[in-house]
């Protein structure tokens, strides 16, 4: 049998577990396009909203709170789905200098460094918004603020009057979003996974970063 008729020899596919993880970064990755694609829109409009108002001589004194906050959340999200794509800042200078082997390790090294942070990321949201201490009090906010000091369930926005901590909600998303993705990239960069495609997103260069 020459090698033309010599079946081709199946790749073994990863764990469970690893294709769990790295299917629900995926899936997570599309829901943060189609939303990072819905704040764009939504601030460009909360511009223009506040230009015409402007000009007409009727401002409307909200916008301008609404279009920060639009802003803050369209960053969080972005920050997430960079870490996923391999989009987030490095400096190569010394895995330049690195053979390839050593390379791979202080590439595994540093997306575990980014892993480590998500996850302190989240377990001080944890400690920040305590769900349990306010569920406790029956989410009873300023008996809450009276005995803990924390002031974040009592607090609103200057013009939209919002609850703070509703806005404040995307820096706990963010750090379980970043997690799944962070850990998503550890699997692929220690070999469990062959690296995934992003289709709809165009990465020029993921290998430059962790």
């Amino acid at each position: 049998m020459d090698d033309t008729t010599r079946p081709a020899t199946a790749t073994k596919p990863p764990p469970w577990i690893v294709r769990w993880v790295l299917d629900a970064s995926g899936a997570l990755l599309r829901v943060e396009r189609r939303l990072l694609t819905f704040a764009m829109c939504f601030l460009t409009a909360l511009i223009l909203l506040n230009v015409v108002t402007r000009y007409s001589g009727m401002p409307l004194y909200w916008v301008d709170e609404a279009a920060v906050y639009t802003v803050v959340w369209l960053t969080f999200i972005g920050a997430s789905i960079m870490t996923r794509l391999r989009l987030d800042f490095a400096v190569t200078m010394l895995t330049d200098k690195l053979s390839p082997c050593n390379a791979r390790r202080a590439k595994v090294i540093a997306t575990a460094g980014v892993l480590f942070f998500s996850l302190a990321l989240l377990a001080m949201c944890w400690l920040w918004m305590d769900p349990i201490g306010i569920a406790s009090k029956g989410f009873d906010a300023k008996e809450y603020a009276a005995e803990s000091f924390n002031f974040l369930y009592t607090e609103h926005t200057q013009t939209l009057e919002w609850p703070v901590w509703v806005l404040q909600l995307i820096m706990p998303i963010f750090a379980v979003c970043m997690s799944l993705h962070a850990l998503a990239n550890l699997l692929e960069d220690m070999n469990f996974a062959p690296k995934r495609q992003h289709p709809g997103f165009a990465a020029t260069n993921p290998d430059a970063v962790n």
